[in-house]
């Protein structure tokens, strides 16, 4: 049952009086509240995908508040730019950039990390933001179900090409940004990319964002020693451009029957941020990794998602089809190649 169902069939007792909060507190209160750490991160560099708008754009603008060297990668470099600009205005932050990233692309994501590696010293934090949801059967650049592609296998290319670079920079951190949704997902691994079944964008989405939450176990296992951790985490429910495919936030019955209800779950991209600042800079976070965190509260995720050898099947899976080579492998394990 979802907490929508919940809130539409058992009414809501009615707070004494004196206990009644002020409607901004009430909406923080049920959406999770703001990042408790003060800390900041002069020095560090941060890359966030998806970042020229929604959670990803707050996110940086709230690490770029923090201290932090920026580095927002998109699509569209022309928004990119812009956001970048946004932002060094706003926190007086200049060291604030923009790169374009195509996580629809092998060839965009390989290109990027070779820049990243050759121009940048360090990478203290990585967040794998970028996310499309509930599209229409649409394919990247290399044949992939565009939401496994984007949401889960660009960002699964792009942390491991980044790792020898987080690797020397340790402690380092690396967040991935699932969904609540993981627990409807299930990954079929005889047609992971919807070729044989008839397309069902929602179930490709649980899929993708269960696929994050695996993929997060497995790398966290593989880490061990490193001084690299890390995270999954569902930021929320969040009026951004993400849910642009589901017509959510436009419809009649949406904006009227279950505006009140909305109103209260529906958090601002600049609340729904505030998960991944937590991530990214608590200091009471290092060490901690292969956590779910269902937004600042570390929880359980689904069984599926604990499931060490579908882990460990997804990602040998995934490594094949970005085409992960094997020497790569092997230093992720911290082992010496195979003859």
């Amino acid at each position: 049952m979802t907490t929508l169902h919940v809130l539409l069939c058992h009414p809501v007792a009615q707070p004494h009086p004196m206990c009644v909060q002020h409607p901004r507190e009430q909406r923080d209160h049920v959406t999770g509240g703001t990042c408790p750490s003060k800390a900041t991160i002069p020095g560090k560099t941060v890359i966030v995908t998806g970042a020229n708008t929604g959670i990803g754009k707050q996110t940086a603008l709230e690490l770029a508040r923090r201290g932090g060297h920026i580095i927002l990668a998109c699509r569209d470099l022309e928004k990119c730019e812009a956001a970048a600009k946004d932002i060094r205005g706003e926190t007086l932050n200049l060291h604030v950039h923009a790169r374009r990233l195509d996580l629809a692309s092998l060839r965009s994501v390989r290109e990027f990390a070779a820049r990243i590696v050759k121009e940048e010293e360090r990478v203290d934090v990585l967040i794998n933001n970028a996310a499309v949801m509930r599209c229409p059967q649409w394919a990247t650049e290399d044949g992939f179900e565009m939401q496994l592609g984007i949401n889960h296998l660009g960002h699964f290319l792009l942390t491991n090409l980044l790792l020898d670079k987080l690797k020397a920079s340790a402690p380092s951190r690396i967040i991935n940004l699932s969904s609540l949704a993981h627990i409807a997902g299930h990954i079929d691994f005889d047609d992971l990319n919807w070729q044989k079944r008839k397309y069902n964008t929602k179930a490709a989405y649980c899929q993708s964002k269960l696929a994050i939450v695996l993929f997060t176990k497995e790398l966290s296992r593989r880490l061990q020693g490193t001084g690299v951790t890390v995270n999954a985490l569902h930021p929320g429910v969040a009026r951004t451009e993400l849910g642009r495919h589901t017509g959510m936030h436009n419809s009649t019955f949406s904006s009227f029957t279950l505006g009140p209800i909305f109103w209260l779950l529906v958090k601002s991209p600049q609340l729904a941020a505030q998960p991944s600042t937590y991530l990214a800079v608590a200091e009471e976070l290092e060490g901690v990794s292969g956590k779910y965190f269902d937004g600042l509260k570390e929880i359980a995720p689904a069984p599926e998602a604990e499931d060490e050898e579908v882990a460990q099947r997804l990602w040998v899976e995934s490594a094949r089809l970005v085409g992960l080579d094997m020497s790569h492998e092997s230093r992720v394990r911290g082992q010496s190649c195979p003859r």
